[in-house]
């Protein structure tokens, strides 16, 4: 470092955004032997997958899963050492309740066997009480109609998945009870609203390839644990510089060099780089974005977001008996127990996940509490009478991006039309829904093709996932 500038070797890399897609790309550049900075313009690393410190509690902004499906985020937590903190189902299991029903009848179960693809769902399906025996049988012909769609139709994208159902026999409880209640926790939007190809996309993976690959996890620490400081101690081990409150202003080509080079501009500091990977959501790409890089950057702009709301309730006594469940006949989507994760020592501490929350997302808090309460009252009798040490809702407005039919062509791939530089961000063209898994895949495939346009060999455990995949 000299007056400010810091220049790189003949085979350096700049990765702008310290999210998933962007501690993904600096590993997989760094295990490569590339020399790698990230910079991160807030004060730590995970993007919107991250925690904060309320009085005594840890909290997670919001509740993620991930599937065994997902084997780039596998990736990812083998990678930082991190994979016993946020473990797998060993069989899924879901349970479901309907609070419209009489107390003592209102659970289902969404959950497998042992057995080859589409069998390991049947017996669950054909005994879930939350659907009548005609509907239980139409699901499974609507089942297999969307197994044999081919993802790679690109007329999927322009159609809605809602419409597809409606004319495939599903009524608009099956939709509710079954279809929603996956689609909208994993695509963040009601069928209607959704593109037929990414909700055949989730479909097929997750239930319909392996018997295994809608097997669930999610952390039992907090997710900075994972996203923060296992992150920062994996890229510190494999050499990569990263900058904190690093909030890069503008992105350059370096007209002395032939090669290519590129300037990254932050307050304080130039640095010179053979390859920029931009890891940011897809606003921020689009106001960094050199002349020429896209030929039609509005598109970025095009992509819409959708929010997800989340609710926190800490109580006084044990409520829930379960680490997590999901409803029926409330507003209430899926709750899950974050108490040991959090540090709680007395009582429980329930996280409510509210995806598609465009109608409550701007909500006062005590608008959201007179709602909430009563209806975890209709849903778990042992909260009637216990008492509310806490209330309090966290907000992500562009948790993801909108996936509206016709997303698909809007979303970019990795490569620009600027030698060097590169796109990555759960947004772009992973053929994922905007979920940890779409982020990974992401930083994998914006190191994979800044790695061959540098010459430098991909390192051979990142072929594990697209084998896995």
């Amino acid at each position: 470092m000299t007056d400010g500038t810091w220049s790189g070797s003949a085979r350096d890399a700049v990765v702008v955004g310290g999210g998933l897609a962007g501690i993904t790309a600096a590993l997989a550049l760094a295990d490569a032997g590339v020399r790698v900075t990230l910079l991160e313009g807030r004060p730590r690393l995970g993007g919107l997958a991250f925690s904060f410190q309320r009085g005594e509690l840890t909290v997670d902004n919001g509740q993620h899963v991930y599937l065994r499906c997902c084997t780039a985020y596998r990736w990812f937590l083998d990678r930082i050492d991190g994979a016993a903190l946020a473990p797998l189902q060993d069989r899924l299991d879901v349970p479901v309740l309907d609070v419209t029903k009489p107390e003592g009848r209102r659970l289902g179960r969404l959950r497998r066997d042992a057995l080859p693809v589409p069998l390991h769902l049947g017996r669950s399906l054909a005994t879930y009480p939350h659907l009548s025996l005609t509907e239980r049988a139409k699901v499974g012909r609507a089942a297999l109609a969307l197994k044999g769609l081919d993802l790679a139709d690109p007329t999927l994208d322009a159609q809605d998945f809602g419409s597809w159902l409606t004319a495939h026999g599903q009524s608009a409880r099956a939709v509710e009870a079954l279809w929603d209640l996956v689609g909208v926790a994993t695509l963040n939007a009601v069928a209607g609203d959704a593109s037929l190809g990414l909700a055949a996309m989730v479909f097929k993976t997750g239930l319909l390839s392996d018997p295994g690959a809608a097997d669930i996890g999610w952390a039992r620490v907090p997710l900075g644990e994972l996203h923060d400081r296992l992150a920062r101690k994996a890229l510190d081990s494999a050499g990569v510089r990263t900058e904190l409150r690093s909030r890069v202003t503008s992105i350059s080509r370096n007209s002395q060099y032939e090669n290519g080079r590129w300037i990254v501009q932050v307050p304080g500091e130039t640095i010179e780089t053979d390859a920029v990977v931009l890891a940011v959501p897809q606003r921020e790409t689009y106001d960094l974005l050199p002349d020429g890089a896209l030929d039609a950057p509005d598109q970025l702009l095009r992509i819409g977001t959708a929010p997800i709301l989340n609710v926190h309730v800490v109580y006084d006594r044990k409520v829930l008996a379960r680490p997590f469940l999901t409803a029926l006949g409330t507003p209430v989507q899926w709750v899950f127990d974050r108490t040991e994760a959090s540090g709680l020592e007395e009582g429980q501490y329930l996280a409510l996940s509210q995806s598609a929350a465009q109608d409550e997302i701007d909500a006062p808090v005590a608008e959201l509490r007179e709602r909430y309460l009563p209806e975890l009252e209709r849903l778990l009798p042992r909260t009637r009478g216990a008492e509310v040490r806490d209330f309090f809702v966290t907000r992500e407005r562009t948790a993801t991006f909108a996936p509206a039919p016709g997303v698909g062509r809007l979303r970019p791939g990795a490569r620009t039309k600027a030698p060097g530089l590169y796109l990555a961000g759960a947004w772009t063209a992973t053929g994922w829904p905007a979920t940890m898994e779409s982020a990974v895949r992401s930083g994998i495939g914006a190191a994979d093709a800044a790695l061959s346009a540098l010459g430098r060999p991909r390192p051979r455990h990142l072929f594990d996932v697209e084998e896995a995949a």
